[in-house]
């Protein structure tokens, strides 16, 4: 598994979505085509849900429905992340918008 893949699911099941997002966006600028739209939506998801924390709704609903737009075009497990239980678990923040933590699993 790629390091910086493996530092973000770190990081984002630790609910550290800033430091997630950091570690996906450097991932997302040396992906290839086939790969760059699914962690462009992880980026999205970890920017969003730090939105959410921060209390910023309006943001954290912007930058969520961007990622569930994209994630949702991926089968339920892809690039070792349980992509399923993701896009169900950031469709109930982007409903509630309520912080909350979500854990993603990898091998």
């Amino acid at each position: 598994m790629n390091r910086l893949l493996k530092d973000g699911i770190i990081f984002f099941n630790a609910g550290r979505y800033f430091e997630a997002h950091e570690a996906w966006e450097d991932l997302w600028r040396e992906s290839d085509e086939s790969l760059r739209l699914f962690y462009q939506g992880l980026v999205q998801a970890a920017v969003g849900l730090h939105h959410l924390g921060q209390g910023n709704l309006n943001g954290a609903r912007a930058q969520l429905a961007k990622s569930l737009e994209k994630l949702k075009q991926y089968p339920p497990e892809f690039s070792q992340i349980d992509n399923e239980k993701l896009v169900t678990e950031l469709q109930k923040a982007s409903e509630e918008l309520t912080p909350r933590r979500i854990l993603i699993l990898h091998s």
